[in-house]
């Protein structure tokens, strides 16, 4: 119940930022996001606890390293260059709970939608320095997106291995 509630004020703030935006492709990356917090947690919520130390092959990371992944990125990307306060960094090391890790992947998704909403149209189109050359905020955005994308897909494969139906595709 506390996780649908996050939602739809996630929603509700959305909603709000798309009377303000006038910036299309950010209104609707930020709708966006919105749907892929949402698609994220059910795969992490359809995983049995015991199963997140669970890899598909010896050299990929387990299913709960992979979700800690997507957030480590999504926290790193939204305070380095999308002007968001920065978020204490988690211990690498401690064995967190099935509980712990969705909590840390629903508030990564928070952050990075503030990141979303935050800009406006300069500095958006502003370019900053990143390790791969440099990119506007925008092409970052649209970084995020495609990064938090590669991992659930490698994790749908993870659920089928453990004989497990991935959940619906949450789209647009």
């Amino acid at each position: 119940m506390k996780r649908i509630f996050a939602i739809l004020i996630c929603l509700c703030t959305v909603h709000g930022a798309n009377a303000q935006s006038t910036d299309s492709l950010q209104t609707q990356l930020a709708r966006k996001w919105v749907n892929s917090k949402i698609y994220a947690l059910n795969f992490a919520a359809l995983m049995p606890e015991h199963a997140y130390d669970f890899k598909a092959s010896p050299e990929e990371m387990t299913f709960g390293e992979q979700l800690l992944h997507i957030a480590d990125n999504m926290n790193w990307l939204s305070s380095s260059y999308l002007l968001i306060d920065t978020v204490q960094k988690r211990e690498k090391t401690a064995k967190l709970s099935k509980a712990e890790i969705i909590n840390i992947v629903s508030d990564a998704y928070d952050h990075g939608l503030r990141g979303h909403l935050k800009m406006n149209k300069d500095q958006l189109d502003e370019k900053v320095k990143f390790f791969a050359g440099p990119m506007t905020r925008r092409q970052l955005l649209i970084l995020m997106h495609d990064h938090q994308t590669h991992h659930l897909g490698q994790l749908i494969v993870y659920l089928r291995l453990k004989g497990i139906k991935p959940p619906d595709y949450v789209g647009w």
